[in-house]
């Protein structure tokens, strides 16, 4: 966007009031609120409190927001009492309800701030998806409407989780999506960082309620913090973290209320990290697994229903994937899909994972035997592995996931 004359109105919307003349001249910040830091009004005015106090120290804020509480959860909830197995092209249209009320209650608690403030939805924001309804990706951000707004000085606040494909519908972008829009929104108005705001006050070294010794990481790099994400860490979004790296913005993950520590998310971690040792430990408590001789046709349906796999290989037609149910609440139809095409599938969802993820975990043979050794002497049954050279991930009973992280964390970590 061509950076406005001072004083000038734009030409395309002559009622609007001119451009301040320094508001074009003020860094950027995007800023992210979860479900839980916008639970309730009073929590909603403490976020509009701190986006307050962001805007007085000088900044031209874009605050994206998720749904209040537990909102998407009962949304849910609501179209299964419909039916188990809703369209996702309508139970995106009733999901993506949850954030518009977010965003326009926040921009009436700014408004009672004396701050001039407008809130926009994903379609609104310019952000464009491919035609995958429950999981979308977004292709391209246009943010003009937002541009201009923060050139007048005003307080965006855009509904996170949601866009518009290029056939103009409605989309979400799966669990954890306000995470994406938060930094591809970061990335497309060159701002200066995007600050995550949770109930948590960073990212540790696994998740606190499961280990109680975790802990909390000042830094992470980029990569293993996606294979955190990707392998069940619910902090941040895989796919936030992949369009951070590509814009290289800088996350800033810290706890609303509480607690003035963060965790860094950039290009490099600490110079100081062992190779060999866990920089993290992640969980997944319930995978499914598929197994077929019938691999390409797998493949094609699984394509078709826009799943997203964890874990796969194929030798000679013979495939083995893992993938989870978080972006599939119609998996009972891709299910019967798949028997379709091989009657003889096999489909497991009595597995867990749990992975490690450091730098060279994966290439160090001796390291592996020793912890699975350590796994099979506490009486726990590890089945299928797999590495690379940034992780570890082994597949157990569900179970057996919880008492498997407290072991690798403390082994490793």
């Amino acid at each position: 966007m061509t950076k406005p004359t001072a004083g000038s109105t734009d030409p395309l919307s002559p009622w609007l009031p001119p451009y301040p003349e320094s508001a074009s001249d003020k860094p950027i910040i995007v800023q992210k609120y979860g479900g839980s830091s916008v639970a309730d009004p009073e929590r909603l005015k403490q976020v509009a409190q701190r986006v307050s106090d962001t805007v007085k120290q000088g900044h031209r804020v874009v605050v994206v927001v998720s749904a209040m509480g537990k909102t998407t959860d009962q949304l849910i909830a609501l179209a299964k009492s419909v039916t188990q197995t809703p369209p996702r092209r309508e139970l995106d249209m009733l999901i993506s309800s949850g954030e518009r009320i977010s965003m326009a209650l926040l921009a009436m608690a700014l408004s009672e701030l004396q701050h001039d403030a407008i809130s926009f939805t994903g379609s609104q924001s310019g952000i464009l998806t491919n035609d995958r309804h429950s999981g979308a990706r977004i292709i391209e951000i246009r943010p003009v409407r937002i541009q201009d707004e923060l050139a007048r000085d005003r307080v965006v606040i855009v509904a996170g989780f949601q866009g518009m494909s290029y056939k103009r519908e409605v989309t979400t972008l799966g669990r954890g999506g306000s995470d994406t829009t938060a930094v591809a929104l970061a990335a497309a108005l060159q701002a200066s960082h995007c600050e995550i705001y949770s109930d948590v006050d960073g990212v540790y070294s696994a998740d606190p309620r499961v280990v109680p010794e975790a802990k909390h990481l000042a830094e992470v790099s980029y990569r293993e913090m996606q294979e955190l994400a990707d392998h069940g860490a619910k902090v941040l979004n895989a796919q936030a973290v992949e369009w951070a790296q590509r814009a290289g913005i800088v996350i800033q993950a810290r706890k609303t209320h509480g607690s003035t520590r963060q965790t860094l998310v950039q290009a490099d971690g600490p110079p100081e990290r062992e190779r060999g040792r866990a920089t993290a430990v992640a969980a997944a408590a319930q995978v499914v697994d598929v197994a077929t001789r019938r691999g390409p046709e797998v493949l094609r349906v699984l394509g078709e229903a826009g799943v997203q796999l964890r874990h796969l290989g194929l030798h000679d037609q013979q495939l083995a994937a893992t993938l989870t149910l978080d972006d599939l609440p119609d998996f009972a139809r891709t299910q019967a899909a798949l028997r379709a095409v091989d009657p003889a599938l096999e489909l497991r969802d009595d597995q867990g994972m749990v992975t490690a993820v450091g730098p060279g975990l994966g290439s160090d043979p001796q390291l592996l035997a020793r912890l699975l050794h350590e796994l099979a002497q506490a009486g726990l049954h590890p089945g299928r592995v797999t590495t690379s050279p940034l992780r570890i991930s082994i597949w157990l009973p569900t179970t057996e996931v919880q008492p498997a992280t407290r072991l690798v964390h403390g082994l490793l970590c």
